[in-house]
């Protein structure tokens, strides 16, 4: 049974059960990343929780579709890694923000996609795919009994006919295994100090080069092949213009408070159409469950076993995959260029197919 929200012009959003679903695809890109950060890097958990959760609620309702809210992977890459400082990640958010949002207010996206062919979008989601895969497969790895258990879960709940709900069986048992580890969690409200980074911020080559890693990456996958997938899954009309301008507003804002630096893009999308969702209903139900759990259960997340996580990433990663190759009209330099983003990186990829599309494209 859904219940429906009329609001603005011919909008509305659903709170049903398969909304609920639908939110755990998108979560499972970003509880991993955020965590992770959150141990290796000066950002506070909770506090990165509630800006998710707030521009999860904020771009649905906006957009009317099921629109992720994901981190910018390329960056949360290379801080996991070591390579960039907390202070070099501000400033390359903040440098993010501007020309994201200077790219989609002159439209200049709406250029370059005439210029990029299809194929090459497909390729990225196919890309983004195999590396949501590998990042999966790696975390799985970590405890291969508890990945046995995630696998076993899914399987079963799809063989019944539940496939909707296997990235949420999963998650939950992942949920049970934390409560068992930490007991019932203390609530606790995010301090103010962790609200505040800007002082932190670093103005260095590295956080340069992080900035133009993650925008060639953006450009593609968050903002180009959101939007093809948008319309594919939502019949979403959705400009990469506008998804840019959004990315870049959300960062000015919520970088300098604390926020790790986000974008939108096919994989959370991918994750919330395969497992139920069809209205911005999605985005609410999981901005609701960001905050709680920021709140309630910031201990809980942090002891959530990764291996479990790794096996939804998967299941998402299957999905966008399926997609890219499915709506392709040609496989090969889908998998092509998928294949060169998981071998250098997606930013790479991007370029290099659009190379191609137009040496080879035409003959």
């Amino acid at each position: 049974m859904a219940i429906s929200f009329d609001y603005g012009e011919d909008a509305r959003f659903d709170v049903a059960w398969h909304e609920v679903t639908g939110a755990v695809g998108d979560s499972a890109t970003v509880l991993p990343v955020v965590v992770a950060v959150a141990v290796l890097t000066d950002l506070s958990l909770p506090v990165m929780l509630l800006w998710f959760g707030a521009m999860q609620v904020v771009w649905g309702l906006y957009y009317g579709v099921p629109v992720s809210v994901e981190p910018m992977k390329a960056l949360a890459a290379l801080v996991v890694a070591g390579a960039v400082s907390t202070g070099e990640l501000v400033v390359a958010g903040l440098m993010l923000g501007v020309v994201l949002l200077g790219l989609g207010w002159t439209r200049t996206l709406e250029t370059v996609e005439r210029y990029v062919g299809t194929v090459v979008v497909r390729g990225v989601q196919f890309g983004v795919a195999l590396v949501l895969f590998e990042t999966g497969v790696g975390l799985a790895a970590g405890d291969l009994q508890l990945a046995a258990l995630g696998v076993g879960v899914a399987v079963a709940a799809t063989v019944v006919g539940y496939r909707s709900v296997s990235a949420l069986a999963v998650f939950l048992v992942g949920g049970v295994l934390a409560l068992a580890a930490t007991g019932i969690p203390t609530p606790a409200l995010p301090s103010p100090d962790a609200m505040l980074v800007l002082p932190t911020a670093d103005l260095t080559v590295r956080s340069v080069e992080a900035a133009v890693a993650q925008l060639a990456m953006t450009v593609g996958n968050a903002a180009l092949a959101t939007s093809v997938l948008l319309g594919d899954y939502f019949d979403g009309d959705v400009s990469a213009d506008q998804l840019s301008a959004s990315m870049g507003a959300m960062n000015l804002l919520a970088v300098p408070l604390g926020a790790f630096p986000m974008c939108h893009g096919s994989g959370g999308v991918a994750g919330k159409y395969a497992f139920g969702a069809r209205t911005p209903g999605a985005n609410v139900v999981l901005g609701v469950g960001y905050a709680l759990v920021a709140v309630l259960a910031v201990g809980l997340v942090a002891a959530y076993p990764t291996s479990v996580l790794g096996v939804i990433l998967a299941l998402v990663a299957v999905q966008l995959g399926r997609t890219g190759l499915g709506e392709a009209e040609s496989t090969l330099p889908v998998v092509a260029i998928g294949a060169l983003g998981v071998l250098t990186n997606l930013g790479v990829a991007f370029v290099v197919g659009v190379v191609g599309y137009h040496v080879f494209g035409d003959r």
